[in-house]
């Protein structure tokens, strides 16, 4: 019998139990593969990290599992996985690598208690979303205020553009047409203005009928504010997420460059390490 040690830590938030949960395997060496994606779906958080020694450039290289599939790249995961790597290293910037590249992270401290995280995420594609007509009847919305694009930095995520903060709340989506739609993994609708915007998203596709908080969307979403005029290229914004599903999370970001050529992506947040434990398989 052998045993598998994890840290759970509660992401985009600084209050235990809110935000979005991860599972940390912080040595997953001898883990045969076999098992990765089954304890991903046994843990059925948002997703899972498995650890391993870096390959390249990075100071570990990670693997993100959702309860379905792996993913390339997530952004609670790198972050969250910054907190716990990054506490005992005592590093300024802890370097992850990715499927779909390295990803800095640079962290925040008061004495030794790491208190925020900034991650440069890759910069995304953008293009057209082709099927917005069969998306906006599974959301269950008419219409959307920007166009619907789709946008992939190591994960696809659509926007849908709604009138106000409280239309993005009612939201009742039909999770069984979104999850047969193809061409995403995640379905975005968020309203606000100025630094302040509320989000959900819908990933059942890939497990997740809603996530508490999203990383790898937040800084396309900004990217789209950007592209369309509605935050300027600089400004920090802050989105909230998760309230629905009784997970409030606060997430930050900020972008650089001008609105035809996004140079640089940044989203960050808080984290806070709730549980640890292990699986004796």
């Amino acid at each position: 019998m052998r045993r598998y040690r994890y840290v759970v830590c509660d992401v985009f938030t600084d209050r235990p139990l809110e935000g979005n949960q991860l599972a940390v395997f912080t040595d997953a060496r001898e883990l045969p593969e076999e098992l990765l994606q089954p304890l991903a779906r046994e843990m059925n958080f948002s997703e899972t990290v498995f650890v391993y020694p870096a390959a390249g450039e990075g100071h570990a290289r990670i693997r993100i599992f959702t309860p379905a599939v792996e993913v390339p790249f997530a952004g609670h995961p790198t972050l969250g996985t910054a907190f716990v790597l990054g506490g005992p290293m005592q590093l300024p910037e802890i370097r992850l690598e990715t499927g779909a590249g390295v990803v800095p992270v640079q962290l925040e401290r008061e004495g030794p208690h790491i208190i925020f995280g900034w991650m440069s995420q890759p910069l995304p594609t953008v293009e057209p979303y082709a099927d917005d007509a069969a998306l906006l009847a599974a959301l269950g919305v008419e219409r959307s205020e920007l166009p619907v694009e789709v946008y992939d930095n190591g994960l696809v995520h659509v926007y849908v553009c709604l009138a106000s903060p409280d239309d993005v709340a009612a939201l009742k989506p039909d999770l069984n047409r979104l999850a047969e739609l193809s061409g995403m993994l995640g379905a975005n609708c968020f309203a606000g203005s100025g630094t302040h915007w509320k989000t959900r998203m819908f990933a059942p596709a890939g497990g997740v009928p809603e996530d508490p908080a999203t990383g790898s969307a937040a800084g396309p979403l900004l990217v789209h504010l950007v592209r369309h005029g509605l935050v300027p290229p600089g400004e920090e914004i802050e989105i909230s997420q998760g309230a629905e599903i009784g997970r409030p999370s606060k997430l930050y970001a900020r972008v650089e460059g001008t609105p035809e050529a996004i140079e640089r992506v940044d989203v960050g947040g808080s984290a806070v390490i709730v549980a640890r434990g292990e699986f004796r398989l």
